[in-house]
Order: structure tokens, then C-alpha cells, then sequence
């Protein structure tokens, strides 16, 4: 038991930030479709923040769960998709763009949060109380960990590949050529995602970015 006490609790620390941060990515994709034309996400039950509705078996809870037991240095997950019709935006390419980037730009807002919340708990005096004085240090540490989930999984979606918010991004920026060769691509950017991680190409190409991010916010 003694042994998997510190996964428990680093499992319960990180638990909150993963939740929050893949739930709040789909309802802005959704939320924005919506405002936008588009009210499939509406009427499926997806524009709310009750995770049941968007916990992936894989992306939510195994897949943080096998990064915890591996000895990762961060916890990393997705809820499922939100569904959109794109052809039901008002105007399907620009509106496309703003779809996928409400994701990114909502974890990014999340993370700069977290970030003013961690600096206030570190500013703060130290209560006298030990109960207090605890439940700060966890508080700290949860926000540090909504920092580090948020950058990443902006960074990550940011990536111009499809299916990531990234590449239908790129798909609705680029001129119509290279846009449908990209488009082309979605049914193998899993695979491709897969054999960039495994190679460690993938951690090059977040690495840079993600810094930078956390050296700004932290």
C-alpha cells in the first residue's frame, strides 16, 4: 500500500487540472460553433461543463493513468470530441478557423489563471493554522499543474496536423490546393501523431514553445 500512496496523490493532484482543462477545450468548440451558427454540440447535450458528458475511457482516465504509472513528468488527456457541422456555420471556412481556435486560446486563458493563482498562493503569508496552511500547499501545486496541462495541450492542438484544431486551422487559411492536400491527411494524423511521439519528434517540435510559454506564466 505504502507503494502506490505517492501515484494516489499525485494522481489526486493532477486529476482536477486534466479534468478541467480537456472539459473546458470541447465546451469553448462547441460554445463558439454555436454562436456561430452551427447548434449540434447544443443539441447533443455537449454545451456543459458536466465531465460525464465528455469523458473519453482512453483520452480522460486511461491515458493519464498510464503516463502516471510510466514515471512522466506531466499528466496529458483529451475528452471526446465535440461535434460540429461545419457546413452549418454561417461562414464555414472563416468560422471553421475560429472553431478550432477557441480550444487552444481557452486553455491558454486557463493557464495564465492558474499562473495568477499560483503567484498569489506563493505571495500569500503562511496561515497560522496547519489545516490552512496544507490545503494552500496543495492548491499551489494543482494550480502549477493546470498551468503545465494547459500549456501543453494548447501547444499540442496548436500542431497544423489534422485532425488537431492546428491543421483545420492551416486547412481554413490556406489557398484551396494545399488546404484540400492537408484535409486529405486526417484520416492518417493519428498514426502520424503516433509514430512523431514514439520517435520523440514530438516532444522536439512542443519542447520549444511550451518553454517559452511556462517561462512567461511561471
Amino acid at each position: 500500500m505504502e507503494a502506490i500512496a505517492p501515484y494516489i496523490q499525485r494522481l489526486a493532484l493532477w486529476a482536477l487540472p486534466v479534468l478541467v482543462a480537456v472539459v473546458f477545450h470541447e465546451v469553448a468548440h462547441g460554445y463558439v460553433a454555436y454562436r456561430l451558427g452551427d447548434q449540434t454540440a447544443a443539441r447533443l447535450g455537449r454545451l456543459t461543463l458536466n465531465p460525464f458528458a465528455h469523458i473519453d475511457l482512453f483520452g480522460t482516465i486511461l491515458l493519464p493513468l498510464m503516463l502516471l504509472l510510466s514515471g512522466a513528468p506531466f499528466l496529458f488527456g483529451y475528452a471526446k470530441p465535440v461535434p460540429v457541422d461545419f457546413l452549418a456555420l454561417r461562414n464555414p471556412r472563416r468560422d471553421m478557423v475560429l472553431v478550432a481556435l477557441a480550444g487552444p486560446g481557452t486553455n491558454l486563458l486557463l493557464a495564465g489563471l492558474s499562473a495568477l493563482l499560483l503567484r498569489g498562493l506563493l505571495l500569500a503569508p503562511t496561515p497560522d493554522s496547519e489545516f490552512l496552511a496544507t490545503n494552500m500547499v496543495v492548491l499551489a501545486r494543482m494550480a502549477q499543474y493546470s498551468v503545465l496541462m494547459n500549456v501543453v495541450l494548447a501547444v499540442f492542438n496548436l500542431l497544423p496536423l489534422p485532425p488537431l484544431d492546428g491543421g483545420r486551422v492551416a486547412t481554413g487559411l490556406l489557398p484551396r490546393s494545399p488546404a484540400l492536400a492537408l484535409a486529405r491527411l486526417e484520416p492518417y494524423g493519428m498514426l502520424i501523431i503516433l509514430v512523431l511521439m514514439m520517435s520523440g519528434v514530438l516532444n522536439d517540435l512542443l519542447r520549444p514553445v511550451t518553454s517559452l510559454l511556462l517561462r512567461v506564466l511561471l
